[in-house]
């Protein structure tokens, strides 16, 4: 919701975006402080760093999708 309001609204997204802005706020608080979803990331960076140290290569981010 927050990102085809931004869309559709442009610049004046900070004002007429509020709502959206602070459901998705909501949303990413309740995942940030959520205590297996902590440890569930901190265990694939984990993964990914003893990787990139082994063989020095990086792994490609995945872009992330808008829910559009």
């Amino acid at each position: 919701a927050f990102t085809k309001c931004c869309q559709e609204t442009g610049f004046l997204m900070v004002v007429k975006c509020r709502q959206e802005n602070a459901a998705l706020k909501d949303c990413l608080v309740g995942y940030y402080s959520d205590p297996s979803f902590y440890e569930e990331c901190k265990t694939e960076y984990l993964k990914q760093r003893e990787e990139y140290r082994a063989t020095g290569i990086k792994k490609k981010r995945q872009k992330v999708t808008s829910n559009v």
